[in-house]
């Protein structure tokens, strides 16, 4: 009975008892410990809560498919199951479910349990180191365009222009001017000493 129970269980992540209430299977996300450097499995286990104990019309149709036997001898195996379990709880004995956990009340006639499920030898923790791919490509939306993250990064790498190291080219810019209107004077004027002043002749009375 119970390797049936589990099966279903496992599948339909909840199993109600009649009398006692509903066990039900949760997970944590797996995770990343940094700390550790170690990649961390989802975790499983079992948590029993007391207000709900009706099993659904599908849960004794799975126990009938599974035994090949009716829906009504499914449901009388099962609440047999289900009073010997709440039988043994109630002398204050443990009930121990294989593979789920284990039920017990106290003097008080509060019941408690303790979840059994551990993580399978394939769900165990595993180191993991970051991986730093120096010359990966990836494509990045800069704007309206699309642009690899090696064209970025050469964009970004690239040394910009200052100012203060643009004054060689304004100089060389001036020079250039400079030497243009030289060579237009002396070739409208003659290559000599009195292209270089103002030959106007000018008349004096006397």
């Amino acid at each position: 009975m119970y390797a049936i129970l589990n099966k279903y269980l496992f599948q339909h992540k909840s199993i109600s008892i009649p009398g006692l209430g509903t066990i039900w299977m949760e997970s944590t996300a797996a995770n990343i410990d940094a700390g550790s450097r170690t990649a961390l499995p989802a975790y499983y286990y079992f948590r029993f809560d007391k207000y709900f104990d009706a099993p659904d019309k599908e849960f004794f149709s799975y126990l009938a498919t599974k035994q090949q036997i009716s829906d009504y001898e499914a449901l009388r195996q099962y609440n047999e199951f289900a009073y010997a379990l709440r039988d043994r709880i109630n002398h204050l004995q443990n009930a121990v479910w294989d593979g789920v956990g284990e039920l017990k009340k106290d003097i008080e006639g509060n019941i408690h349990f303790e979840s059994a499920l551990r993580n399978p030898f394939f769900l165990q923790p595993v180191p993991a180191e970051k991986l730093v791919r120096a010359h990966a490509q990836h494509t990045l939306l800069v704007g309206d365009r699309e642009r690899t993250s090696g064209e970025m990064s050469q964009w970004f790498s690239e040394e910009p222009v200052h100012g203060n190291r643009l004054w060689w080219l304004v100089a060389l810019i001036t020079g250039i001017a400079a030497a243009l209107v030289i060579t237009i004077h002396f070739s409208s004027r003659g290559w000599n000493v009195e292209s270089t002043g103002n030959q106007q002749t000018l008349q004096l009375n006397k």
